[in-house]
């Protein structure tokens, strides 16, 4: 928009990435620059920036007041992350249109840097929803005397990282139902559902691998599904606004009466979402895999297994782990949904030997002569360092079994050179 001699305000940002999308975090700093295109010489009083991110809530209801009364409820609220201002040219002040101070610029393209740091606390990732938004943005003002100002704001995107390794995101969730259908006064079997994800945490385009089992022991007739939903929840005023949203979907085969269905790591993927919002205080986005029997004429019967959606995907120790996992839990106990404990150590050297039972076992060793004429080489004493020693401890089994295994060996070798040496004498 041409307003005078000013042909075009924009803004642009330093990208820290390949993709030459503004997108930082807490603790970066912001940089880019405002260009201004003049067609002629204009005179300044100032050209500003603005920054700010704020987090905003707003909805409204009808409540009645009595018979023919209504009135709208306003609910709104607001949290400020960070709030900066800098000028580029001019001064603070812009309410007089005297000719001093002015500053004059001529005709061509113009580029002013701007440059300013996100608080180091953590901010809530850029949303946009039914009831609330997240959003940052810059905004920039040329004011000249006489004139309305030429403003322009562009948005820019922040993401509060999560990463998904850490172990709470990567702990399996898991869940176990049951429903029994009633009419009137007759009762059939049961639906029972049990099911399983390897972790909490994912990233969009990942798949989570379900493992389920669905037994349907009553007369209808079932179908196995699930589905990713996310929920997005407004705070206002001491009052809540939820809106659910579906995600993603799959469906099972129809099970018969006393038919049985496994999913054994059965994929749903996650399409393009936005994170999980944790830290704000008035906007809440969370996610859930839903797993679920449809059962015509009833209720459903479903699990609800948490998700959180991060920014950092899985690392390649992780994702080696989590496949481990996945081939266990097929052979785990559905009820149980237990990981098998770790083997104890077996005791040590001293508890099972007593000082009495060691040195009687040399006796007959050392009375032997063929042996200890034998043990009078070169490799007395290398042997001798660990004759009478203890086995190793259980932690230092792979490197000292190696060693224990060698000397062995070198004994028998002894022992039997010994015995054909007796036998060519005879």
């Amino acid at each position: 928009m041409v307003l005078g001699k000013v042909k075009s305000l924009t803004i642009s940002f330093d990208c820290l990435n390949d993709s030459n999308v503004p997108v930082y975090s807490s603790g970066d700093t912001v940089s880019g620059r405002v260009n201004l295109e003049v067609t002629g010489e204009i005179r300044v009083k100032s050209l500003k920036i603005h920054a700010r991110g704020h987090a905003k809530v707003r909805w409204t209801e009808s409540r009645n007041a009595g018979s023919n009364t209504a009135y709208t409820q306003n609910y709104t609220e607001e949290v400020e992350y960070f709030n900066h201002k800098d000028i580029l040219i001019g001064h603070e002040r812009d309410d007089d249109n005297s000719e001093e101070g002015l500053n004059t610029i001529h005709s061509g393209r113009h580029e002013y840097a701007f440059s300013f740091e996100l608080p180091q606390t953590p901010l809530a990732t850029s949303f946009e929803g039914r009831h609330g938004s997240v959003r940052y943005w810059v905004k920039a003002e040329l004011h000249r005397p006489w004139l309305l100002p030429v403003k322009l704001k562009k948005e820019f995107t922040v993401f509060e990282h999560i990463d998904i390794n850490t172990p709470s995101l990567l702990s399996p969730q898991a869940g176990t139902k049951e429903k029994t259908l009633c009419c009137w006064f007759c009762t059939s079997g049961p639906i029972s559902l049990s099911a399983k994800i390897e972790r909490k945490g994912y990233t969009p385009g990942e798949s989570i691998q379900i493992f389920a089992e669905i037994e349907n022991c009553s007369s209808r007739m079932v179908v196995p599904k699930a589905a990713i939903y996310q929920t997005q929840a407004f705070y206002a005023k001491g009052k809540m606004k939820e809106v659910k949203q579906l995600v993603a979907n799959l469906r099972g085969e129809s099970l018969s009466s006393g038919k049985t269905e496994t999913w054994n790591g059965k994929q749903l993927k996650i399409p393009p979402v936005s994170p999980s919002i944790l830290d704000c205080s008035i906007i809440r986005v969370e996610y859930s895999l839903m797993v679920y029997v449809d059962i015509p004429g009833a209720m459903d019967l479903f699990l609800n297994l948490p998700l959180v959606i991060g920014t950092i995907p899985l690392h390649p120790f992780g994702s080696r782990t989590s496949s481990v996992s996945s081939q266990c839990s097929m052979n785990m106990n559905w009820l149980g949904l237990t990981l098998p404990e770790r083997p104890e150590a077996p005791p040590s050297y001293a508890e099972v030997v007593t000082e009495e039972q060691r040195q009687s076992s040399l006796v007959p060793i050392a009375a032997c002569d063929d042996f200890e004429r034998a043990l009078q080489g070169p490799l007395f004493a290398y042997i001798q360092e660990f004759r009478f020693l203890p086995p190793p401890l259980y932690s230092e089994v792979s490197k000292q079994m190696q060693l224990a295994t060698t000397v062995c060996f070198l004994r028998f070798c002894i022992l039997h050179s010994s015995g054909e040496s007796s036998i060519s004498r005879k």
